[in-house]
């Protein structure tokens, strides 16, 4: 059964002064603001860590490095990724990590000097907290060989991992890719020297990574394009598969494999693997007939397939998502068959077995496993009938590799991610039980029993469910269910599973799957004879991270709250009138959905079926855009039948009322007198040290102290949901199609609530009536005033959603109710408060000391036990821990 492969993790490389002539030319300008639009653009394009680099002999690259850094930590939508901090110069590396935000990748570290400088440098980026990308070179220069590659790396390996206690997978080795074919014969193996080290890395050196710069194997054939794709995709298809999972690489120099010209790839492949003494000669004879030309060739359509034998179509169909034909395949095929169960067991699961090799080596994207999935359940549901007419196969059941049970938590709705997993896993042999979503514990582990299942799959996407997991761990180990438990959804994350969850459970081993292209790896690995080994690497992996954490806390400064308010944001209120809504109290709004097609921001949608890069640029992507531009237009079409029938019915409320800040939190009033106190929402502090004059910031900060006027405003905006359209999916076997429908109706929400606000901009609160900006300039936030919601980072507080629901009448007025755990009901909706002053951000509160827990539970009247439950994931002490802030 095929097993997917770890994701390659592209670095993208613009944003370094040495490859980009634009990115320099902006550097040394001075031109900041539009330097950080190439970081932008990078990661819009699918760039999942950025290279900043600023070697320029002009520049005082210090400051350069201390000035981007700054800049790009205030663009969200850069911020989200990793920065990897290159240069030659230790001063600008060390300048960079005290500025960079979030952990960083350190570019680079090696033996070039010697032992002792190294692990200096080693130690102080263990200090802090970053990773290390290793280059393969020492005292005696660059390793050139698989041998000496190798020899470098274990060296530094062992003085990283057994005497200084790197983490290592904090650890990036970097073989030194060297340019081939160059007409130098020394020069024809370099490519499989890499590619050997690689493996012999990964093999031996436990939990570390490999990388390199791709650029660097085709610089013989820099001026033809062509060529250059090809040999990066053809080396990159080898060293992946040998182990390579990251690098710097430019997607628009890349190819899919399989569309390479054959007689390109084929010259390529023997100068990238040295499989012939004339490999060079022969490429560059041919090189010149694809200067100038595109890539690979797209392979037609047509219907030729349906002259194969039946298996031959089926496993066609299968791996191309088609079910036109699927049923009467299936019928023919059973009819070929002894038993309708062979016919699952043959074709069925031999076309679901390329599948998922397909998908496992790159080649097949999310999307389109899930159309293979539908297409492999219409034909079971035609075989089932004549399955249970068997008397002979009574008490039988089909082959399966092992028996998963999936559930979304109680007090949880949301089940995109979840469903994926599932349709993954089955399609890769495993028999998938799907509880749903909001179930209780004794549900799942009531299943996991009754089902003799091998796995427990556990999902959740707001921070309260982060509690229910560890609940649920906590009852396995009380009745010692020694079932492998796995931890997805959008709030976990590894250093969670390690302190919270991991420890809670010592009779099972506990998981953290980051994406569905992870869980086939995962659960194969749980249910084969090196299980044991697996877990116990896991658990070892688990205890660095805490014992990581525990160093990474008392490493970091944290200033008392009392401090943190004095120097808050503030402004002169005497030169700021804030404006005034043209209504107070609450509204309903029923917007349609054509209305909100045009709200859509589609750069999301496809992050949810795991195809990375910006709409619309995603088409022009050489490996995802012909499977993007498929799902796209699947998506439009679900979407007219949308609008068309009215399959959705979004409801929206809002509100506005007179406000005042009080310390860190707002009171609300029932009107302009400001007499009388309506309700109060709660705020939070940043406590993270600064060491620039950057104020600490609470959410309402941005809002007029008493004494002065000033408003907020509230919302709530749902798409509505079909439970009869999800059940006509179910009832076809169509997950493709109710996940689809899911995610539009997610990106609906966000449409109606980016609509609301548009509207209480224009009209409503009017502060900005003149507005236009286009779509693009929306989804960048270029509009004056914010709408953060409770839960998200400048209020990781859920439970603010209980005020605001009650304020807004949200379940009455537009049919949106909290579960136990403060989720939304329907799943499709968002909330939020909106904040007007035109210097309003959006920012993370990040880590919070005791001092502030012990004030906030004060302040809502709870205990500070129950505080810190609510608060966990943002805490920077363990309960019961006594430190207190420097």
């Amino acid at each position: 059964m095929a097993v997917a492969v770890p994701t390659f993790v592209n670095v993208g490389e613009r944003t370094n002064v040495t490859g980009s002539a634009r990115f320099r030319k902006l550097i040394t300008e001075g031109d900041y603001a539009e330097a950080v639009s190439v970081a932008r653009q990078q990661v819009e394009n699918g760039a999942q860590v950025i290279d900043v680099n600023m070697d320029e002999g002009l520049l005082d690259s210090v400051e350069a490095m201390t000035v981007f850094l700054r800049m790009i930590a205030g663009e969200p939508d850069v911020a989200r990724v990793p920065v990897m901090i290159d240069s030659s110069k230790w001063e600008v590396i060390e300048a960079g990590l005290q500025n960079v935000q979030g952990k960083a990748i350190v570019n680079s570290i090696s033996l070039k000097e010697g032992e002792e400088q190294f692990r200096e440098h080693a130690e102080k980026c263990l200090a802090y907290g970053a990773a290390v990308v290793v280059m393969a070179f020492d005292e005696t220069g660059q390793a050139d060989t698989a041998d000496r590659k190798f020899e470098i790396c274990e060296r530094a390996y062992r003085i990283l991992v057994d005497e200084i206690g790197f983490p290592p997978e904090d650890i990036i080795f970097d073989p030194n890719i060297f340019a081939v074919a160059t007409g130098i014969e020394e020069h024809n193996n370099y490519a499989v020297d890499f590619i050997e080290a690689t493996k012999r890395i990964r093999e031996n050196l436990p939990g570390c990574h490999v990388s390199g710069g791709l650029s660097n194997i085709s610089f013989s054939f820099r001026g033809n394009e062509p060529v250059r794709r090809a040999m990066h995709s053809v080396f990159l298809y080898h060293a992946i598969k040998a182990g390579m999972d990251m690098g710097i690489v430019n997607a628009g120099q890349l190819d899919i494999y399989d569309d390479i010209d054959e007689e390109l790839r084929e010259l390529v492949e023997d100068v990238i693997l040295n499989r012939r003494d004339d490999a060079t000669d022969r490429l560059l004879e041919t090189a010149e007939r694809y200067r100038g030309q595109g890539g690979g060739t797209a392979k037609e359509r047509d219907l030729s397939w349906r002259e194969a034998a039946v298996g031959d179509r089926i496993r066609h169909a299968l791996v191309h998502g088609i079910n036109e034909f699927i049923v009467e395949d299936t019928e023919e095929a059973r009819q070929q068959f002894d038993r309708p169960l062979h016919v699952i067991e043959g074709p069925l699961m031999d076309g679901m077995n390329v599948v998922g090799d397909l998908f496992g080596d790159g080649k097949m994207f999310l999307p389109q496993v899930v159309k293979s999935a539908r297409v492999m359940k219409q034909a079971v549901a035609h075989l089932i009938p004549f399955m249970e007419e068997e008397k002979e196969a009574a008490g039988e059941e089909q082959s399966s590799n092992g028996r998963i049970v999936l559930a979304t938590v109680k007090g949880d709705v949301h089940d995109i991610g979840k469903n994926i997993v599932g349709v993954v896993l089955q399609c890769n042999g495993y028999d998938v039980i799907d509880l749903g979503v909001m179930v209780p514990c004794e549900k799942i582990l009531e299943t996991a029993r009754k089902e003799k299942a091998d796995v427990i799959g556990l999902s959740g996407l707001i921070t309260p469910s982060l509690d229910e997991m560890v609940f649920v761990a906590s009852e396995m180990e009380r009745k010692q269910i020694e079932i492998p438990l796995l931890i997805g959804g959008a709030t976990t994350s590894p250093a969670h599973t390690a302190v919270k969850i991991d420890p809670a459970i010592s009779v099972a081993p506990v998981i953290h799957v980051l994406d569905a292209s992870r869980a086939v790896g995962v659960v194969s690995k749980l249910l084969s004879d090196s299980r044991d080994d697996y877990a116990r690497d896991v658990r070892a992996d688990l205890a660095r991270i805490r014992e990581r954490r525990l160093a990474a806390r008392s490493s970091k400064k944290r200033v008392p709250l009392a401090e943190a308010r004095r120097k808050g944001w503030d402004c002169d209120w005497s030169q700021y009138t804030p404006p005034r809504p043209n209504w107070t109290g609450v509204k309903t709004f029923e917007p349609d959905v054509a209305t909100l097609v045009d709200y859509i921001d589609w750069t999301p949608f496809f992050f949810t079926w795991e195809m990375k890069g910006s709409y619309p640029a995603i088409f022009d992507d050489p490996n995802r855009g012909e499977a993007a531009r498929s799902l796209f237009d699947d998506a439009q079409a679900m979407l007219k039948q949308i609008v068309d029938e009215g399959l959705l019915k979004p409801r929206a409320v809002c509100g506005f009322w007179p406000a005042n800040r009080n310390g860190d939190d707002v009171v609300l009033y029932t009107d302009d007198s400001r007499t009388t106190v309506l309700d109060r929402f709660y705020g939070l502090r940043q406590q993270a040290a600064k060491s620039n004059d950057r104020p600490h910031l609470s959410q309402f900060d941005f809002l007029a102290p008493e004494g002065n006027e000033d408003w907020i405003g509230g919302f709530a905006v749902t798409a509505g949901d079909n439970p009869d359209v999800l059940a006509a999916f179910e009832k076809a076997k169509d997950d493709y199609s109710a996940i689809m429908f899911k995610a539009l109706s997610d990106r609906l929400a966000e449409a109606a609530a980016e609509w609301l606000h548009e509207q209480v901009r224009k009209h409503h609160w009017g502060y900005a009536p003149d507005e236009a900006h286009s779509k693009s300039e929306l989804i960048e936030e270029a509009y004056a005033g914010i709408r953060p919601a409770p839960g998200y980072p400048s209020q990781p507080d859920h439970t603010e959603k209980v005020t605001l629901f009650k304020l807004l009448d949200a379940p009455e007025n537009a049919g949106i109710s909290l579960t136990n755990s403060f989720a939304m009901m329907p799943a499709s909706s968002v909330s939020g408060v909106y904040l007007s002053h035109p210097d309003s951000h959006y920012f993370a509160v990040g880590r919070i000391e005791r001092d502030q827990v012990e004030d906030y539970a004060a302040r809502k009247g709870w205990t500070v036990e129950e505080c810190e439950r609510m608060l966990a994931p943002i805490l920077d002490y363990a309960p019961g821990d006594v430190r207190q802030s420097a």
